[in-house]
């Protein structure tokens, strides 16, 4: 990962750089996955690499904000369980994986897969593998909530009366 500097592109909308964005997505596509698909997924890669636990996968509570309206004043929803991880591959890249839940697997994975898509070498594999898969599957089930959601919406409409 380069950091951002002056001369590196970035996001208008969250001043991020394309690989920080790029980042950002797979990361949140492997976070919102079930467990079970991420495991399955990642054996079936080629090669499973090699890593070190930098900190061990460890579940606590994270407040959860929203906002009014969706862009208005920010409040306080709640808490959430999360569990995260942090590992390094043999090669040197450090990944992070941060889940809802309390599967400390799940975060393991998703930080072993994040070094790996971080890694030039194995970022295609694992893309086409992995988070292809799973971002399509996700897309699908979003579009399946809207479809619902389309067909219970009900149109008002006003009739004017008379004139005047």
């Amino acid at each position: 990962m380069n950091d951002a500097s002056p001369s590196t592109p970035r996001s208008k909308s969250k001043g991020l750089s394309p690989d920080q964005e790029q980042r950002q997505n797979w990361l949140s596509v492997l976070a919102k996955a079930p467990a079970e698909e991420v495991e399955a997924l990642y054996q079936a890669l080629p090669d499973q690499p090699i890593w070190t636990t930098i900190r061990p996968a460890e579940t606590g509570m994270v407040m959860v904000r929203g906002r009014v309206g969706g862009d208005g004043n920010r409040f306080n929803m709640g808490e959430m369980t999360m569990t995260r991880g942090a590992v390094r591959l043999d090669n040197g890249v450090t990944g992070l994986g941060y889940v809802q839940g309390r599967s400390r697997r799940h975060a393991e994975l998703t930080a072993v897969l994040d070094a790996m898509l971080q890694t030039p070498e194995t970022k295609a594999t694992v893309s086409k593998i992995v988070i292809e898969p799973l971002a399509q599957a996700q897309r699908e089930a979003r579009e399946i909530r809207a479809r619902k959601a389309a067909a219970t919406k009900v149109e008002f409409f006003t009739m004017v009366r008379g004139e005047g």
